[in-house]
């Protein structure tokens, strides 16, 4: 059985005056979601799509298509939620995690993903960004109309092109990963990655061993560097494959 160890941080930022990220992490499941919408509404959304995501944590086995059916769910209620109320109409959230998944071969780490909220993989010292952003910039980079490094500050980097509480539902992507010791995963709302680099990202993996001191530190420098936007991080180590 694999053995994870995590810590989790979540900050309002130094602009913001709600912190409208959400995020859930338990000894098997992970998730982060990134609201959007009016005054409260996101906090709404992606409090919603990780209370669906929760309910994953109590499936044994847990299947990836598990996944991907309780993402479906959590956009139904988003959807239908902004309907009945006027002040959460067209409320929305992004989700993004790590789960431990069997799929007939063992257990293996499923990565899922809705919008432009992260999964890195920390292994071997180098930093690896497992998601694909579903986000108008990342659409530019792909198809060569900007540079990678034009992507973090070009006027168009907020705007999100998946995410939950649209019609019809998005598409989730899911990975299916074979586990490896030692190595670490991040998952991040882009308040972290709209304020470091990857390379800053990196440095603190490979200097903080323990999950929850990561955790904090990287959303301690994503304040420091102008905390912009609502800051959220989980750090899951795999301890043991035993």
């Amino acid at each position: 059985m694999l053995t994870l160890t995590w810590g989790a941080a979540t900050d309002v930022g130094c602009v913001r005056e709600l912190n409208q990220d959400n995020l859930w992490a338990s000894g098997r499941l992970f998730a982060v979601a990134d609201g959007m919408g009016g005054h409260a509404a996101g906090e709404v959304a992606s409090e919603l799509a990780v209370a669906e995501l929760s309910g994953l944590a109590e499936l044994s086995p847990l299947r990836p298509e598990d996944i991907t059916a309780a993402i479906t769910s959590a956009n139904e209620r988003i959807v239908r939620g902004g309907l009945e109320r006027r002040d959460r109409f067209g409320m929305g959230t992004t989700i993004t995690g790590l789960a431990v998944v069997s799929n007939g071969e063992g257990e293996k780490l499923a990565v899922f993903n809705v919008g432009d909220s992260r999964v890195y993989r920390f292994t071997g010292g180098t930093l690896v960004q497992v998601t694909v952003d579903h986000s108008a910039v990342e659409e530019m980079v792909a198809a060569g109309h900007i540079a990678r490094e034009q992507a973090r500050h070009h006027p168009r980097r907020n705007v999100v092109t998946r995410s939950l509480g649209s019609y019809p539902a998005p598409d989730a992507d899911v990975w299916v990963l074979d586990p490896v010791v030692g190595d670490r995963f991040l998952i991040c709302s882009d308040g972290l990655t709209g304020e470091l680099d990857d390379p800053e990202i990196a440095q603190v993996l490979a200097t903080e061993q323990d999950p929850q001191a990561a955790a904090d530190r990287l959303v301690s420098q994503a304040r420091q560097a102008g905390g912009a936007d609502n800051i959220t991080t989980i750090v899951v180590a795999l301890a043991s494959a035993g």
